[in-house]
């Protein structure tokens, strides 16, 4: 069945429930006769529903992630697709994965219907397009990981890059707050996030999206750091690229070590400002070029660097 036939067969409203995206809340029917405040609370207490619907779903996003994680390691690359709200949070996901870990220029790439104008402009009929996520997804390979990001689990545009991806052997996923979402057959991962209908009928821009970029915000952390790209609780991979991110790479180090930040301050020069290599070398009790032949020899991971330093 074509992806086309998938989404038609599911649109026929005699053979499928509505999304509960576009459903009516009936504690918000009067939202237009309430105070600022009122609206406010409600819009908070529907807030927590996300929450909740994230944590339904931890055990699959784990699935998600060590699949994701296991093809990373090999070279893989993980791509996002999407439309509309859902193709913008999963551009920020990955954009900020660059500078927080190092995270090499191509390896988590996001792609969102209409390119980079939807951005910052609505181009609603874009999401329309199986032929554009067919497009979209050309460069995806067997290695690859392809995540379609679609609070209704309908969008054409994401079933086209999701079943091109699937023809070029990539592994494949949805993130959806459709429990009879049209893509799911096109997905080995499904993740429903049971957001139901909003306090705006119909906007998934609220609690669905904000369920999805819990979801992104935990997917691509524990994928960081089950590559090696944290050690402990701290951002060692992290690029200083300004004023404040050059002293927080001093901080980390004082933190990781204990050492004062004069001695800090030495010790990363001498490492060529390498936060890592500071790291393995000052806790392993390494000369700086030891420090960073152990690093790459494990990966660019710190525990596993320290690890063999031990023995």
């Amino acid at each position: 069945m074509s992806t086309n036939d998938l989404l038609l067969d599911r649109r026929n409203d005699g053979e499928r429930p509505l999304s509960p995206t576009e459903e009516r809340l009936e504690a918000s029917s009067e939202l237009d006769a309430k105070s600022s405040l009122e609206v406010l609370r409600l819009l908070n207490a529907e807030d927590r529903v996300a929450v909740e619907a994230v944590a339904a779903v931890l055990p699959e996003l784990a699935e998600l992630v060590d699949l994701a994680a296991e093809r990373f390691r090999r070279g893989g690359t993980i791509h996002y697709f999407g439309a509309g709200t859902s193709g913008r949070l999963g551009v920020l996901d990955a954009a900020e994965l660059l500078p927080t870990f190092n995270l090499e220029a191509g390896r988590v790439v996001a792609h969102i219907a209409g390119g980079p104008a939807a951005l910052v402009n609505a181009v609603e009929d874009a999401e329309d397009s199986e032929a554009e996520g067919r497009l979209a997804a050309a460069g995806v390979g067997p290695d690859d990981v392809a995540i379609g990001l679609a609070a209704s689990g309908n969008t054409p545009y994401v079933g086209g890059a999701l079943a091109a991806a699937r023809a070029a052997g990539a592994r494949t996923a949805l993130i959806s707050s459709n429990p009879h979402a049209a893509l799911a057959p096109l997905a080995d991962v499904d993740l429903v996030l049971a957001t139901g209908a909003e306090v705006l009928t119909g906007s998934t821009r609220l609690k669905a999206a904000t369920a999805e970029k819990l979801v992104l915000n935990g997917f691509s952390t524990a994928l960081m750091v089950a590559v090696g790209r944290t050690w402990s609780n701290l951002m060692v991979d992290v690029v200083a690229t300004n004023d404040k991110l050059r002293l927080r790479t001093v901080r980390i180090l004082e933190q990781a070590t204990g050492l004062d930040r004069d001695a800090a301050l030495e010790l990363l020069g001498a490492a060529g400002g390498e936060l890592k290599t500071a790291i393995v070398a000052a806790n392993g009790g390494l000369a700086v070029d030891e420090a960073r032949r152990l690093l790459a020899a494990h990966g660019g991971a710190v525990r596993d660097a320290l690890a063999a330093a031990s023995h």
